[in-house]
This record gives C-alpha cells, structure tokens and sequence, in this order.
C-alpha cells in the first residue's frame, strides 16, 4: 500500500465538528468481513471493519462528524473516538487539506485497450494453439525438452553469458509487462521497480489498486507474468523446432532458442519458491484472504521448531495471528519447506552443473598451453561478467539492509 506524508499528530487535525469535511473520491470494496476504502488516483488503500466503513461513507455523503458520531452511536449502540477516525483519514491523505471541494476528472489509465486486446478470447485461442504446439513437437523430439546442455550453444561462454543477459531484459519486461497490462485493463495504474530474490535480479510490478478490485479479478494480473514465460517457452520451442537442419540438428538460432527457453523455465520454477512471496504466494495468499500468510506461516514454522525442541519459553502467541492466516499456515508452512527444497533441486539440477562446466572449462584454459587466445580473451570476459553480477547482488543486498536500518531508525525515533 501506498504511504502518504501525514501530519505530525494527525489525530489532532483541526476541523469544526459542526461542518461536513472535504474527502477525496474513495472506493469501497466489501470483500467478507472487511471493507477495503481507499484512493484510485494515489493508490493509497487500508482496510476497515464494517462499521467503520460505514462511517466513513456517513462523512463522505456529507455529515458532519457530530452528525456521523451521534449516528454511529444510535446504529451500532457504542461510542466512537470520531478525533481518531479523522486522524486516521487524514494520515492515510484521504481527507481534503486546503483544497478545493471539485473532483478533478480521472486520467485515463495508458495502454488500457492493448491489455484488453492481450487478454481477449481470441489472444486466448492463440495462446493455447501456441503452448499445445510446443507440447505436441517436445513429445515427438525430445531434443526440444529443456535441459541445462542447451545452454552451451557456442564454445565461447561470454557470448553465452552477453546474449542471454541481453535476451532477458526484453523477457522480464515482458513479464513485468503482461502483469501491468492485465492490471490495466482493468483501469489499474502500475509502476515498475529494480529488486533482488535471492540470487535472481528482479524487476517488480506494483499494483497497488488491486485491493480494490472483486477479488476474482485478481488472479490474472497476479500469474499474468508466469504465463507470458510460458508463453516465451513455447515459442522458442517452436522456433528451435523449425530451424533444424537436413541432418537433423540444430542451426545457431535454434540452438540459442533452446538454451533462452532453459534461462526463462528457471524463472518459471523459481516461482516455485514460495518463502520468497513469489507470484504464486501472492496467488494463493489472495485466493485465502490472507492479510500476511509468509509471515505467520513462517513464526507457525517456528513454533513447531521451539516445541520440538522443548523451548516453550520462546512461543509466539499464536492467537494474536489473523484467523484467515492462522487457518491457511498450518499447511502452507509446509508449502514453505516445498519452496525450500524446489530451490535446492533447482540448484543442484540445473545451476550447480552449468558452474562446474563453465568453470572447469575456464581453468582449463588458463592452465592449458595449448589455449587460443581467442579462448583465453573469452574466458578473462567471462570471469569479469561474473564479478559484475556479484557485485550487483552484493550492492542491491546492501541497499536493502540500509533501507531497513532507515526504517528501524525511524520507528525508534518516532
């Protein structure tokens, strides 16, 4: 969710109890026993109780917060601390602060109708007679299945290293992009940022309006990104497929279609790991109603790990947990093991044999005499890129840990 700057004490708002206050446009989405209100125009969202919900809705349709308070008290037969409520709207900017009382008109959301046009029944049919093509020519050639050797589809590993590096910076626009469009269609804005998952480099999709959508129309935009990487799958599948030559082999593009589809089907199965909050775990996270299933799943996973061990003394107090959450981690947390082990598999299958060739093919070539120079120039390239990545991961590792000690500063401070 969106932060706004707030006042300092933003219960202590001034305002006349006796004047109907300014709000912006707010939209309400009642989603089971909670009611999602926020702006579309900041995508600055928070989640209320039913009743206050209905509160706000009593300010917004003109009542003043004498009028609203008294009417709380007479609906729900309680008193309500109206100084907070106000507080509250006004440190999430929903409140209008010297501002004229005229809505100015939405702009309209950019790339609208080619989302639209991606996720029509027609782009649909085109999809599955791509990914059914795919399907059909892997089951006749098993050549075109994915494996980590497709990689090697020229002897000089830093054209290896350059192309797919190149490749995928297109591929998880792409991605991104189908995530973003999804969302659009739907009158959603987006914004795009640079971030890391363990040792993957990420680009990530904010779509911070999706709360305040029917929660069946959250699930596209959410796999949305998945399955355009399986669409590129299919598509260099097919292309590889296609540029065989009379021998039956594989031309210079077809073999470095196989080794992209490889690159991209190792993103697929990191979305696998779901400790990482990956696209499948928001999926399912949204498909439960869960507030923050990592989170809990994960101290449920703890807990365990503490009683087993006879450490009662270091328990967190489970009933404090969401009810939505607490029900769905006792058999995510063991998703989160899964997402542990799909990792370490992962590794070990693809990443783990791709080193050790590479690597001891450098070696070699530093310590044979019998090297090109040509060889030995790729193979001082190659290291260099791999210095580079390091170092990227390690400077985006550091970034985070920083912004997080700012974070921790600043809630000591305040």
């Amino acid at each position: 969710m969106t932060e706004t700057e707030a006042p300092d004490d933003p219960a202590a708002i001034q305002y006349d109890p006796g004047r109907p206050l300014a709000l912006h446009p707010l939209v309400h989405l009642p989603d089971g026993d909670e009611v999602t209100v926020g702006r579309r125009d900041t995508d600055t969202y928070a989640i209320f109780p039913p009743d206050g919900a209905a509160l706000v809705r009593k300010l917004e349709d003109g009542a003043t917060p004498r009028e609203a308070a008294a009417w709380y008290a007479e609906t729900y037969h309680e008193t309500v601390d109206i100084d907070d409520v106000i507080g509250a709207l006004a440190e999430l900017g929903f409140l209008r602060t010297g501002e004229p009382a005229e809505t100015a008109p939405d702009t309209p959301v950019r790339w609208r109708r080619l989302g639209i046009a991606l996720f029509s029944p027609l782009a649909w049919v085109v999809y599955t007679l791509v990914i059914g093509w795919a399907v059909v020519a892997m089951v006749r050639h098993p050549d075109l299945v994915p494996d980590y050797r497709n990689v090697f589809f020229t002897d000089y590993y830093t054209v290896i290293q350059v192309t797919l590096f190149i490749a995928a910076v297109p591929q998880l626009l792409l991605h991104e992009g189908f995530h973003a469009l999804a969302g659009r269609r739907l009158g959603l804005r987006s914004s795009l940022s640079i971030g890391r998952r363990l040792y993957f480099i990420v680009l990530e999709t904010s779509l911070d309006g999706l709360v305040a959508v029917p929660r069946r129309k959250r699930y596209l935009p959410i796999v949305a990104g998945m399955f355009a990487d399986v669409v590129v799958i299919a598509l260099c599948t097919i292309a590889a497929d296609l540029s065989r030559t009379p021998g039956g082999g594989f031309t210079l593009a077809g073999r470095f279609c196989l080794a992209f589809a490889f690159a991209v089907l190792l993103r697929v199965l990191w979305q696998f790991s779901f400790y990482l909050r990956t696209d499948l775990y928001v999926l399912v996270s949204t498909v439960l109603r869960c507030v923050d299933l990592d989170t809990t799943a994960k101290r449920l996973l703890r807990n365990r790990f503490n009683r087993l061990l006879g450490r009662h003394d270091k328990l967190v107090d489970e009933s404090r947990w969401h009810p939505a959450d607490r029900r769905a981690a006792r058999w995510y947390s063991w998703l989160i093991v899964g997402g542990y082990t799909v990792s370490l598999v992962t590794f070990a299958w693809a990443v783990v044999p791709l080193l050790y060739t590479m690597g001891a093919a450098v070696l070699s070539r530093f310590v044979d005499d019998g090297a090109t120079w040509a060889e030995l120039l790729d193979s001082t390239i190659f290291a260099g890129f791999i210095l580079i990545q390091f170092a990227v991961l390690g400077g985006l590792a550091l970034r985070d840990r920083l912004r997080r000690r700012q974070t921790e500063l600043r809630h000591v401070i305040a």
